[in-house]
Formats: C-alpha cells, structure tokens, sequence
C-alpha cells in the first residue's frame, strides 16, 4: 500500500499548514467560494493539525484513551476577507492559541500566497460520548501543546 506523508499537510513553527484546492463543488453560482466551504476547509486543517500531533478522531471515538471523547465547535467567528474561485490553491493554516482543560482555543486562516482570504477564531470543546464537556486527556494535552 502507498502511503502519503504529506496528504496531512506540514507544521511549520507550531504552524499547520494544509493545502486545499478549490473544485467546482466548492462554488457558487457566480463561481466564488461559497462561504460554507471555508467551513469545511477549516475543519480540515483542525484535523489534519490533530493528526500530526498523533490525536486521531476514530482512535478517541474508540475510547483509546480511556473513555469514547470527541471535538464540538462551540464557537467559531469568521471574517472574510477576499474571495477565492475555481482552480485556486489554497493554503490552511491552523495554530494553536490556548489549551486549558476540555477548551481548545485555535487561530486559523485561508490564505491564496501571502493575501488573507478568511480568518477564523474557533473555541473547541472536548466531549465525553454523552456530550459532557470533559478535560482533554495529558498525554494528548502534551502531545498538542508540543507542537
């Protein structure tokens, strides 16, 4: 089997960086990137951040740690800034900006070259099964603060 070591983008300087490409799918009728899109475009760096730092969605769900967690968005602000279109390529990049008990606190940008297209300030929280906040286990605590 192939594996692909880049497919979940790169850390530069406590920076993950992901690159995204834009597709048909991903516009509007006036062929701009619909705003839900960028949505899902963060989504993507947030867990592909994750993964780098070796936290993996199917492995909490599993209750590998311990007890079955997950991720909420519980607060996620958005500013756009300039618009993008079909073919562009794009990059993600999510940092990390505070972590404190089942809060994740995350910084991220779309960028097309160095001009900011979307910013986004997203609050996360750290779930039990039964959707009860919970504190984010340490190994992963550190694992994540060590990036």
């Amino acid at each position: 089997m192939t594996t692909w070591p880049d497919l979940a983008g790169r850390l530069d300087d406590g920076v993950h960086v992901l690159p995204v490409r834009v597709y048909y799918e991903d516009t509007d009728f006036t062929g701009i990137v619909y705003h839900g899109a960028f949505v899902r475009f963060f989504e993507r760096g947030r867990s592909d951040f994750l993964r780098l730092a070796g936290i993996h969605h199917a492995q909490l769900k599993a209750g590998e740690t311990g007890q079955s967690l997950a991720f909420a968005v519980r607060t996620m602000n958005m500013d756009f800034r300039k618009p993008a279109t079909i073919d562009d390529v794009l990059e993600v990049r999510t940092r990390l900006s505070e972590l404190k008990g089942a809060r994740i606190v995350l910084d991220q940008e779309i960028c097309r070259g160095e001009d900011l297209l979307v910013a986004a300030h997203v609050v996360v929280a750290v779930i039990t099964a039964d959707g009860k906040p919970t504190r984010l286990p340490a190994d992963l605590a550190r694992r994540l603060g060590g990036l």
